[in-house]
């Protein structure tokens, strides 16, 4: 028994000091930090169902019921050139009848329907089916090519009208869906992303500056809502990338406030009011070339303002009230932000030589 109280006399200090040191650690280790946020939950959960928001914007999407007159030449009895001079065409012009589909966007509750140009284009009568079973005649208020924009006015009142909320900046990677009538089967709703934004594309129209989505634009959809998530109207559906290149997934859309500020002035005037300057450049960027940056003057009207402020053909424009030029699609761009009254300082360079020079913007002629 003495010799186990000895032992433990011994061991005490040490067992002691132990303890010690433990409960020291403890006080002194770091806080333990939170585990990190799931990257889902970081970024924000999406809705599983966008049926609210197709709920929303659902009934201010129109249908669009065209007919069109086509006048067609008769036809010949020969194959031969020759022998159709000499002998002529057989039996006189006949005429028949075409009808063609879109969609459209109610914007004022009064009757005021935005849609695409080249839905409505030489139509001898317009009917509108409404989300609310009423089908209304319409009339076309006006239209700009350019931008590819209608305005009509229908014969109804008192309808859902998208509010004048375009619903913020979009970016890319946005969810968007297209709402229309393709085919004529019907209101149809497709979902995809925005793909792109200011995009530029050839031989669909003069303006540069679409919204490109994956959500599928079909034959009928022209003319019909792009929206958010949230059930904005942020587009109006105008075209798939093209209808025989077996592209799939490319659409293209108008911008809401491109459209908004287009059917105002024709609403306003009866058509838009563009600045002028009477001068175009080369399609092509000189991509590899040791051309410098710039706009090759490939196209100068006839006493323009162009000319008038001295600008001569084969002239390489820099820049437009100091916004530089670097291929014809940023030229056209800048004319399109210009008034009519207002000076424009063009820089630019003739064989190698810089210059300035003011233009006196005028308003472009009517096509």
């Amino acid at each position: 028994m003495p010799r186990l109280i000895s032992n433990a006399r011994y061991f005490f200090p040490f067992i002691v000091l132990g303890l010690v040191i433990g409960a020291a650690g403890l006080w002194l280790r770091p806080a333990a930090t939170p585990a990190p946020e799931p990257v889902a939950a970081a970024l924000g959960a999406g809705p599983v169902s966008y049926a609210s928001a197709v709920d929303r914007a659902a009934p201010w999407v129109v249908n669009i019921y065209t007919t069109t007159v086509v006048t067609e030449q008769p036809g010949f009895f020969f194959n031969d050139q020759n022998l159709q001079r000499f002998f002529g065409a057989i039996g006189p012009p006949r005429q028949r009848t075409e009808r063609n589909l879109g969609s459209g966007v109610v914007v004022d509750s009064r009757g005021v329907v935005l849609t695409n140009h080249h839905v409505i284009a030489g139509a001898a009568q317009i009917q509108v089916a409404i989300s609310d079973g009423r089908v209304a005649q319409a009339t076309v208020i006006g239209f700009d090519e350019d931008t590819d924009i209608a305005v009509l006015k229908l014969d109804a009142s008192e309808l859902p009208a998208a509010p004048a909320n375009d619903g913020g900046a979009l970016r890319v990677g946005d969810v968007v869906l297209a709402i229309g009538n393709p085919f004529g089967i019907g209101q149809t709703v497709t979902m995809g992303i925005v793909s792109a934004t200011g995009r530029t594309v050839s031989n669909l129209s003069s303006y540069e500056d679409f919204i490109q989505t994956d959500a599928a634009i079909n034959s009928g959809n022209s003319g019909g809502a792009l929206i958010n998530a949230r059930g904005d109207l942020v587009g109006i559906n105008t075209a798939m990338y093209t209808r025989n290149s077996g592209a799939q997934g490319i659409g293209f859309a108008i911008p809401m406030d491109v459209a908004r500020g287009v059917a105002k002035e024709i609403l306003a005037k009866g058509y838009v009011v563009r600045g002028w300057l009477g001068v175009d450049g080369d399609p092509e960027n000189f991509a590899g070339s040791s051309a410098p940056d710039g706009v090759l003057v490939t196209r100068l009207q006839a006493d323009g303002p162009a000319q008038r402020a001295g600008i001569k053909m084969e002239d390489r424009l820099l820049s437009v009230n100091g916004k530089p030029l670097l291929n014809r699609d940023d030229l056209r761009r800048a004319i399109a932000e210009l008034k009519p009254g207002m000076i424009a300082l063009v820089e630019g360079t003739r064989a190698g030589i810089p210059y300035r020079v003011n233009v006196d913007v005028e308003q472009r002629p009517r096509q």
